[in-house]
């Protein structure tokens, strides 16, 4: 069965049709599929595998921002933090990268989701395959994904200067 059917069918199973949409030129990036579908790049979803202590884990990203490992694994609580290879992203979704979807997964896998893609009322993310997405809405994508929603970029604290620095 290929990649797409694949999703499609476990939608079904959660009862979300979703209006997946097929691009040739590729939706390979966060860059590439905003392009393609009209969007703004903070409303692509970025689907990545990392693994913690070992562990397979889930952040779907906004396009725009960058994890920062220091802060995942803070949140976490855990030691380690690393981007998941080629071979373990497949082997716990299902899936290759570039064309991960946010859910629908060969293994339940634990999920974190970007705050930042809670100011949208839709998001685009990958169907199953590098040239294939769908809309969402972040509070359904939260639902279906079974994510936590939690900061996972890089925030820089203000704080004001003492009276003495002046």
């Amino acid at each position: 069965m290929k990649a797409n059917d694949r999703f499609q069918a476990s939608c079904k199973k959660v009862g979300y049709e979703p209006d997946i949409q097929f691009f040739p030129e590729g939706t390979k990036t966060a860059s590439d599929a905003a392009a393609a579908v009209g969007c703004d790049v903070a409303q692509i979803v970025k689907s990545l595998v990392f693994l913690t202590d070992n562990q397979p884990i889930l952040l779907l990203v906004s396009g725009k921002n960058r994890v920062d490992q220091d802060t995942v694994k803070l949140l976490l609580g855990a030691e380690s933090f690393e981007m998941a290879k080629p071979e373990i992203v497949r082997s716990h979704t299902g899936f290759a990268i570039g064309g991960t979807p946010p859910f629908g997964h060969t293994q339940p896998i634990q999920t974190i989701m970007d705050e930042d893609l809670d100011a949208f009322d839709e998001v685009w993310a990958a169907a199953g395959t590098p040239n294939s997405c769908f809309p969402i809405s972040p509070t359904e994508l939260r639902k279906i994904a079974g994510a936590t929603l939690a900061t996972v970029k890089l925030c820089l604290l203000y704080t004001s200067p003492s009276p003495r620095d002046s």
